[in-house]
């Protein structure tokens, strides 16, 4: 009953549109007043959520993101790979979702990485005859690697919560994100072959290769290191934020002179707001799972399953029928805060590897992305190109399935994920 009780308060205040972090909040102080707990547990909790040094990286990720974002690297990206990919068929889709899986290695973030490749790559696109709905729902979809290949921002708050090893879940993401970056370059292939609007590229000369590879050059160097610096040694994922967001201002404003003071304090400010808004979310989650803990909500959910799940197949296809409905309506590091201390018991007594567990639900969130009514790449995309909310939705149909294939895949051969992280 309590169970139940739980669950309708919380869906009650999420769909009165309070914000997610005080509805968190809120019912998880109520729920400690009702239990007679004394409310400096509350205060306690505001406090410890953030006293921990691996979410540091949090905004130094989304300042480096945003600096990167403000300084037009998209643009240098974008040009240098089209200029490479751009006359295959299908080459300039190629060329945005490989910007994609660049800027994702860099930023951590799927919002920033729509945005910055988005801007660039939808007048080239629609210029050549990509259908909009395809070149909307493409960019939609490829900014959702910006969770899934590393550095992830929601791998790192996942590996908070479980206390699994970040740098495993850093190396785990690369196999899923290369499925889906294949996937979704054999789709823009095929578009190109059965879409009557499409129109060829020309192959550029060797001097436009040259001369945009140069300008990208430094940005790609900038992967390389905060990939290689982590999976080397050199420096944990909390000093490779801190250094790439430093890496990435010299960049920026001293190599490429791209990024003005104005674009520097507009980066700043828009890190600081979100960087607010999600440690909001991340204290409302830890007041609310400290509730629910006492109220033995997570027991009482995992006895649950023991009861009435023996098969981790049909577990799996409850978590992701109840993540695709939640996704509905809250965004993604809701999703993992709300959801992880609950289901996790039940992950590790049913002896599903946690890391394989998190690239599954990594997934299901990359899908909630772009999922209305409140996808968030889906209002991004809508406010880059200015068109109506409907028109990005019917492109991102396709991608989605093809999300779904991936997570068939990777349950039929778990060493998509595995591989990485047993093998180095």
């Amino acid at each position: 009953m309590t169970l139940v009780l739980v669950v309708a308060a919380l869906l009650l205040l999420l769909f009165s549109g309070l914000p997610v972090a005080f509805a968190l909040a809120g019912l998880g102080t109520v729920m400690l007043f009702l239990k007679g707990l004394p409310l400096v547990m509350v205060a306690q909790n505001l406090h410890g959520a953030i006293d921990n040094f691996i979410l540091l990286s949090v905004p130094l990720f989304l300042l480096m993101s945003n600096i990167l974002l403000k300084g037009g690297v998209g643009k240098d990206l974008f040009d240098a790979l089209q200029s490479w990919v751009g006359h295959w068929p299908g080459g300039l889709g190629i060329a945005a979702i490989a910007s994609c899986g660049i800027f994702s290695a860099i930023s951590g973030s799927s919002v920033a990485t729509a945005a910055t490749v988005a801007t660039v790559a939808v007048p080239e696109m629609t210029s050549r005859g990509y259908g909009k709905s395809f070149t909307l729902g493409l960019l939609a979809a490829g900014g959702t690697l910006g969770i899934l290949i590393p550095p992830s921002i929601p791998l790192i708050v996942y590996g908070v919560i479980t206390e699994e090893s970040i740098g495993k879940l850093f190396l785990a993401g690369i196999g899923p994100g290369i499925l889906l970056l294949v996937l979704f370059t054999l789709y823009a292939i095929a578009y190109s072959f059965f879409s009557s609007e499409y129109v060829p590229s020309p192959k550029a000369s060797w001097d436009d290769r040259r001369r945009t590879s140069i300008r990208a050059l430094p940005t790609g160097g900038l992967a390389f290191l905060m990939i290689g610096g982590i999976y080397a040694g050199a420096f944990t994922p909390t000093e490779a934020s801190a250094v790439g967001a430093v890496v990435a201002l010299l960049i920026t404003a001293g190599l490429l002179r791209s990024l003005s003071w104005h674009g520097f304090v507009s980066a700043v400010r828009e890190t600081v707001t979100t960087t607010i808004v999600l440690f909001l979310i991340v204290i409302g989650a830890k007041i609310f799972g400290k509730a629910v803990t006492l109220y033995q909500v997570p027991a009482q959910i995992s006895q649950l399953f023991d009861t009435q799940v023996q098969s981790v197949t049909v577990f799996l296809l409850i978590v992701g029928l109840i993540l695709l409905f939640i996704g509905l309506f809250l965004e993604s590091l809701s999703m993992l805060l709300i959801m992880m201390p609950v289901l996790f018991p039940t992950v590790l007594a049913l002896g599903i590897d946690p890391i394989w567990f998190a690239m599954y639900f990594v997934i299901l969130i990359e899908v909630a992305l772009i999922t209305p009514p409140v996808g968030l790449n889906l209002f991004v995309i809508q406010a880059v190109a200015r068109t109506n909310l409907g028109t990005v939705v019917r492109g991102v149909l396709p991608f989605i399935g093809l999300m779904f294939v991936a997570l068939y895949l990777i349950w039929l051969f778990p060493i998509i994920v595995s591989f990485m992280p047993d093998n180095l």
